[in-house]
């Protein structure tokens, strides 16, 4: 398998890295930043973030954000998108860090205005048949459960800041009893099918800390976003 990184194009003259031994990212991704509302000025992070491809990808469908920081396990990955932003002319605007979320320091508590997420999808030990390391990582929650992810994203977001997340359709009662849970009201909700008339394969969620109650339900869409 390749283990030598090419650019990929990311959006308009921006490029991303990617490495074909690594895990690579899915159209689920590209939905994510695009289903993200984000606000000039804002903060925003990117938890679980692979390569950076939610983060950059929405960075560059929203440039007037103040700053984008990428949180990332997988040193293979961070070096990735330390690579992407070098390449972009970004790194006064991106910052990537290497680490568990669950290590974010108290002293971050309440700096986002929003947090962006696409979580590992499955229950640890559930995956398919032959997969690397990296790949387990990224799909399973070895590293980091549903629960981690959002009760760390309250603390970090500041009050009415936003979480934006997009899981597995059969995961939809465990993600929006977690956000609820974390004082993360679901405010938005999205299913995605793969073909018209379809079943719904995955959500896109809206979250605001300390929200009031009150779930707006969009209409279904077929993904046709691309893996770039």
């Amino acid at each position: 398998m390749d283990n030598t990184g090419r650019y990929e194009t990311l959006y308009g003259d921006k490029v991303i890295m990617q490495r074909e031994d690594l895990y690579r990212f899915t159209s689920d991704a590209v939905a994510l930043s695009r289903f993200a509302r984000l606000k000039k000025g804002d903060a925003v992070a990117d938890f679980c973030a692979g390569c950076g491809i939610v983060g950059l990808h929405a960075m560059a469908l929203n440039p007037e954000i103040s700053s984008l920081t990428l949180y990332e396990l997988q040193g293979e990955l961070c070096d990735l998108a330390r690579q992407t932003v070098i390449k972009n002319g970004d790194e006064e605007k991106v910052t990537v860090v290497q680490g568990k979320i669950q290590d974010i320091p108290a002293s971050e508590n309440g700096k986002y205005d929003a947090v962006l997420c696409n979580p590992p999808y499955f229950k640890a030990g559930s995956g398919e048949g032959k997969e690397t390391v990296s790949q387990r990582i990224a799909k399973q929650e070895v590293t980091v459960t549903l629960n981690e992810i959002i009760s760390v994203a309250a603390k970090k977001l500041r009050f009415g800041g936003k979480l934006f997340l997009c899981h597995v359709a059969q995961r939809l009662t465990d993600v929006l009893c977690a956000m609820r849970e974390y004082k993360i009201e679901p405010k938005r909700l999205r299913f995605l099918t793969r073909t018209e008339g379809g079943a719904p394969y995955l959500i896109l969620v809206e979250g605001a800390r300390g929200g009031n109650p009150g779930l707006t339900v969009e209409k279904s869409e077929v993904n046709q976003c691309s893996t770039l």
